[in-house]
């Protein structure tokens, strides 16, 4: 295995990364304009200069809470699988470089929904970073196949 770069960014005072090779841009927060019938963690869709973009409130995917999205607040624009998303975070922090000895499996805590979508741990500079899995985030119409 080779080292990753990942971007780190704070999400309800937790550190998470997000391999860099995934991100397509980083933007300000612009309202969602909210969808029926859709999972409490899909927030709506943003125009994105004529794509639309489902908006995922990561706190809420993570069972840590409905984020109340403000002016500090930036959206993530990644690409998973084939589509692109946004995805609500508190702040961007750094783009740091993880080698495979830094990586630790998640300790096994049950069937909790944050393990379910994390790929592991890694420390940096005495930081406990959470690895997101965005294959795991997938969008819903694929959780319904």
């Amino acid at each position: 295995m080779t080292n990753r770069q990942l971007i780190t960014f704070e999400l309800c005072d937790q550190s998470l990364g997000i391999d860099i090779m995934a991100i397509r841009e980083i933007r300000a927060w612009s309202p969602a304009t909210p969808l029926p019938n859709v999972p409490s963690h899909i927030r709506g869709v943003v125009n994105l200069r004529g794509v639309v973009l489902p908006v995922l409130d990561l706190s809420m995917r993570l069972g840590w809470g409905l984020t109340e999205p403000t002016t500090r607040h930036v959206i993530i624009v990644v690409r998973i699988g084939e589509q692109l998303q946004g995805v609500i975070v508190d702040a961007v922090n750094d783009i740091v470089t993880i080698r495979p000895e830094d990586m630790q499996p998640l300790p096994d805590v049950g069937s909790s929904q944050a393990a379910a979508l994390l790929e592991g741990l890694a420390t940096v500079d005495d930081r406990m970073i959470l690895i997101l899995d965005l294959d795991r985030l997938a969008p819903p119409m694929a959780e319904a196949a």
